[in-house]
């Protein structure tokens, strides 16, 4: 298959003889392939999928505080899937709205902590810092902070943003430059773009 992004709509039943690569889904070789990959994975299983991504994955992670069944939680998720986070850690309430997630929360490790003392105390134990995100006094601009490579970045809510808790817990808080009128963007927008940033600063990137 080409590695070139030929469909957004997926590809029908594998024309001619069929690979005999462990990574084909024999069903998806059969029906078509209609999920929303990149054509590269095109008719694999979806634990090749995992296992390849998995021997590629960037050591940030991302957590996120639940409290209020937060529905920007399933595009963040999408995001870190995009970006290749190695975990989303959801603090807090554990069911969270999946539908923004687009079904990409199955190729990407998503695990669960009680409240942020927990997050802390998995963080500490793995000596990984946390960087939280949002525009409070004491926050630095992303803009011209180098982030860690390996690092938790920690998002809040919605509207009320990280907790006092989540800000005390942090390394550090940063904020995004705005030039506009209101005092926030979008939680999963904020995501996106610090997401970005970490891509931007310590990622590989592809030529072309």
């Amino acid at each position: 298959m080409d590695s070139v992004e030929q469909s957004t709509h997926g590809v029908g039943p594998w024309p001619g003889e069929w690979p005999v690569d462990p990574h084909y889904d024999r069903d998806l070789l059969e029906r078509g392939d209609t999920r929303n990959v990149l054509d590269r994975y095109r008719y694999w299983t979806m634990e090749a999928i995992v296992a390849d991504l998995d021997a590629r994955r960037h050591p940030f992670h991302v957590a996120i505080e639940n409290w209020q069944h937060d529905m920007n939680i399933g595009s963040i998720v999408r995001s870190a899937n995009a970006f290749l986070a190695d975990t989303v850690h959801i603090v807090g309430r554990r069911r969270w709205n999946k539908r923004g997630a687009m079904v990409t929360d199955r190729y990407q490790h998503v695990v669960h902590h009680e409240d942020v003392s927990a997050l802390v105390e998995w963080a500490r134990a793995e000596g990984i810092p946390i960087v939280g995100v949002d525009n409070v006094p004491g926050s630095v601009g992303i803009e011209r902070t180098r982030l860690p490579e390996r690092c938790v970045l920690l998002f809040g809510q919605e509207g009320p943003g990280l907790s006092q808790e989540a800000i005390a817990a942090s390394d550090v808080v940063v904020e995004i430059a705005q030039f506009g009128s209101t005092r926030s963007i979008n939680a999963s927008a904020a995501a996106a773009i610090v997401m970005h940033t970490w891509v931007v600063q310590h990622a590989e990137l592809p030529e072309g």
